[in-house]
């Protein structure tokens, strides 16, 4: 039984290691497990460099057609899990086919790699960078090896960045004007704005602000959309009256916000919405929705 164990022992194990591991920032990335593992961050047109070391099993030799090491940018479907569309694809050749009978060791750089896109795990798809190292063996199986490791990218101050003002309402019965000091935020932000009730003639009960994230994944009739209600903040509890002007402050650090992104290689998106909501005394609801958007500033990651 042993000797069975042994046989599907891979022959080598194979080690990555990055130039700069020692300092570079690390941060958590969740697994396919569900558990967070560290690891390094990058942003685009960084290079990417280290050492890839091959040790043989003790006693053995490796033969081989050959060692690779692969830059991937995957995108992966969770309905689709296991098939990843490649969008950024980088190779290195490190040997050319022979026998290794000892560690070996093999410098490798990937220069100013074009990183367009973040690291993503979503309900229902990821964003992954990976490098990929490949012992390449015919009859016997490859043995391959993975490091993953995470993308942020920054992005400059809006040069516009309007208010949000709107007036809705039921006629007759209810009026409101809101208004929120920018439509574009940061992810360690603050939400400003104000409530004014113009007309109240219905028994409200409390009113909420929620930050809701949207997330489409696929195109046409295989679009599937994802809302998740992120942030809660109760503005008010209890009947307004006319003229009454309710305060909102709401700090976004506290949440796990990731920034907007708009159609990711034609896969999917990712929006964020304030939804304004409403109870009366019967439990009835009334919302409204706007969208925002979300960005990375320097040292958000």
């Amino acid at each position: 039984m042993n000797y069975l164990i042994g046989a599907f022992k891979p022959s080598c194990s194979i080690s990555i290691t990055f130039a700069d591991g020692k300092t570079r920032k690390q941060v958590p990335i969740k697994k396919e497990n569900g558990q967070s593992v560290m690891a390094p961050l990058f942003q685009s047109q960084e290079n990417i460099a280290g050492k890839i070391s091959v040790e043989p099993v003790q006693g053995k030799k490796v033969e081989h057609n050959g060692v690779k090491i692969e830059l991937l940018g995957q995108i992966e479907m969770y309905f689709d899990r296991g098939n990843f569309y490649d969008f950024t694809s980088l190779v290195r050749e490190l040997e050319v086919p022979g026998e290794i009978y000892e560690r070996k060791t093999y410098p490798f750089e990937f220069s100013t790699v074009e990183m367009p896109y973040e690291t993503y795990n979503g309900v229902n798809v990821r964003l992954r960078y990976v490098l990929k190292v490949t012992v390449s063996r015919g009859y016997a199986g490859s043995i391959i090896e993975y490091q993953d490791f995470v993308v942020c990218n920054y992005s400059p101050l809006p040069p516009i960045n309007n208010g949000i003002k709107m007036e809705v309402g039921i006629e007759d019965c209810l009026h409101i004007e809101f208004e929120y000091n920018k439509s574009k935020y940061h992810l360690k932000d603050i939400i400003i704005g104000k409530i004014y009730f113009l007309l109240v003639r219905i028994k409200i009960k409390n009113m909420d602000l929620e930050i809701r994230r949207r997330e489409s994944t696929g195109s046409g009739a295989n679009t599937h959309v994802e809302t998740e209600t992120l942030a809660k903040y109760e503005l008010m509890d209890g009947a307004p009256v006319r003229g009454e002007s309710i305060p909102i402050r709401l700090f976004l650090s506290p949440y796990e916000l990731t920034p907007t992104h708009g159609n990711i290689n034609n896969k999917f998106s990712v929006k964020y919405y304030l939804n304004l909501v409403l109870v009366d005394e019967e439990d009835r609801r009334y919302f409204k929705q706007q969208e925002i958007t979300i960005y990375r500033q320097q040292e958000t990651c």
